[in-house]
């Protein structure tokens, strides 16, 4: 039977902020300034004749000087995708920035064409002419395999030998905006699951081998589910021989449920079955059964396909680690500790959390938000609200889990984020550096403006009417595929929130006006 919510007491964090220790990353997290994302709300009627892309590079050159960019915007700018969302017919562009030929890292422009092929808005970040000097020059010195050993050497001596890398490891030459410099990076990763799960970002300056920034990239959740619980759920097999397997093949590339038994071995064993109308591992059966929810809310919810758009394989693995008290997406799958059974209970249990935990993929390949500061915990919020949106039964993430023998204890509350110690007011937001600068306690401002465009209420003495969780889910949905990008703050959410209720529902509509009055009420402008 699910937990019937009786009280609501003071939980602690939600997640485990970080597989490193403190002094293996970096304090810094703000947005480099140069780079903080601009937003033209405006209509821009194109000349006639043009093509889309013409149209484009015509609005550019309209808004020069608004933009501080000169000469040919085409060497300069690169157009790298273009969608056209069926139900409004508008066209969304998203176009990155380049310096001598070389990419800034986090530059990236939205256009968006109505279906008349009139511009209506332009949100981005990138660099104006005066701010485009590299520091240390636009000529590696370094090769980016030397990049890709300076960021395992540092890893390694911060938690020891690591093991096998979870992706192969790749180095992007990048010019990377840090504390009002431009430098030459390599962009890198390091990711393994031994000695301890660990996903990091590192920025090598491609001239002296030095590191200029890291931050962790790992993504941790709770959560519950009804095989845990108990009570007995469907879910699509695959018979080979006598045997059927944790496998679907009829979404996507497919599902697969995997079990590391208790070590951390990726992805472990396949889970089978001789008789499939028998399931008893719960924490399997939820894993692969949520999975299964989770890819058809956003299939049938916007047509999208998988957490890539593209059909991509959804993975998971249950019975990692011992009493593991975690859950994360570490860029290739996802993975569930079992955990202790006073604090969690295994993790697979919670539809919120696999939500939570497989929208940070699709957040990856969206908008790509980076995961530190403000854009960190617009990373975390978007997983909470879909992963709380995609069970709908209540307001809490992670309740069915967490503290089994605590009725009505959560991790965290989107409708009162200070009952689990968030913030719900940009102006009492965290501004230290731990947490990668507060990823999932400053993630409560959002939470709580996403609640109020839902549900209605007032906060701060601000009055807001809701429009209903599925009005408001595809305004964030709408907001994350098409307007963020990867140094998006609070005030950018509010400028792409509100474009996407015009988009949707039409300018001056009862749903851009309550995404603006829910903004009020949180103290974003």
């Amino acid at each position: 039977m699910k937990k019937k919510l009786t009280s609501l007491v003071l939980g602690g964090t939600l997640l485990i902020a970080s597989a490193l220790p403190a002094s293996a990353a970096t304090a810094e997290v703000a947005t480099p300034k140069s780079v903080t994302p601009k937003f033209i709300g405006e209509t821009w009627k194109a000349p006639a004749g043009l093509s889309n892309d013409e149209k484009v590079w015509g609005f550019l050159d309209h808004k020069k000087e608004a933009l501080s960019l000169s000469g040919s915007l085409k060497d300069n700018l690169k157009i790298v995708t273009k969608q056209t969302d069926a139900a409004s017919g508008t066209n969304h562009y998203r176009l990155k920035q380049y310096v001598k030929g070389i990419p800034v890292y986090g530059a990236e422009q939205t256009v968006h064409l109505d279906k008349n092929g009139n511009v209506t808005s332009y949100l981005g970040s990138l660099l104006a002419d005066s701010e485009q000097e590299v520091a240390n020059g636009v000529t590696a010195k370094i090769s980016a395999s030397d990049a890709i050993k300076t960021a395992i050497a540092d890893t390694e001596k911060a938690v020891g030998k690591l093991g096998q890398q979870q992706k192969p490891a790749q180095a992007e030459l990048t010019i990377y905006p840090l504390e009002g410099k431009n430098v030459l990076t390599y962009a890198t990763e390091v990711n393994v699951l031994e000695p301890s799960p660990i996903r990091t970002r590192y920025f090598i300056d491609a001239v002296d081998g030095s590191i200029v920034k890291k931050y962790d990239l790992l993504d941790h959740a709770v959560g519950t589910g009804t095989g845990v619980l108990g009570d007995t759920k469907q879910f699509v097999t695959t018979q080979s021989g006598s045997t059927f397997q944790l496998k679907d093949t009829t979404r996507g590339n497919g599902i697969e449920t995997y079990s590391a038994n208790n070590g951390s071995s990726l992805p472990g064993v396949l889970k089978t079955n001789t008789n499939n109308t028998n399931w008893t591992d719960g924490a399997a059966v939820d894993a692969h059964a949520y999975a299964e929810k989770v890819y058809d809310f956003y299939k049938t919810k916007f047509g999208r396909n998988s957490l890539d758009g593209n059909g991509k394989l959804i993975k998971s693995t249950v019975h990692y680690g011992k009493n593991y008290n975690n859950a994360f997406w570490n860029g290739v799958q996802i993975v569930y500790g079992d955990g202790d059974g006073v604090t969690f209970l295994p993790f697979s249990g919670d539809p919120d959390i696999i939500g939570h935990e497989l929208t940070h993929a699709v957040t990856e390949y969206t908008a790509g938000l980076e995961y530190y500061g403000e854009s960190g915990a617009l990373n975390e919020s978007i997983s909470d609200i879909f992963g709380n949106t995609i069970q709908g039964t209540n307001w809490l993430l992670g309740d069915d889990i967490y503290t089994p023998g605590t009725p009505g204890d959560a991790i965290r509350s989107l409708s009162n984020p200070e009952q689990f110690n968030q913030p719900s007011h940009y102006s009492n937001r965290y501004t230290g550096t731990s947490d990668n600068g507060g990823v999932h306690k400053n993630s409560g401002i959002n939470n709580k403006a996403f609640y109020l465009i839902a549900q209605g209420g007032t906060h701060y003495n601000v009055s807001v009417t809701g429009i209903g969780r599925d009005k408001a889910i595809n305004i964030y949905y709408h907001a994350l595929t098409y307007y963020l990008s990867p140094y998006s703050n609070f005030s950018n959410i509010r400028a792409a929130a509100v474009q996407s209720a015009v988009d949707l529902y039409g300018a001056g509509s009862a749903e851009a006006v309550s995404v603006g009055k829910a903004y009020d009420a949180v103290g974003v402008n």
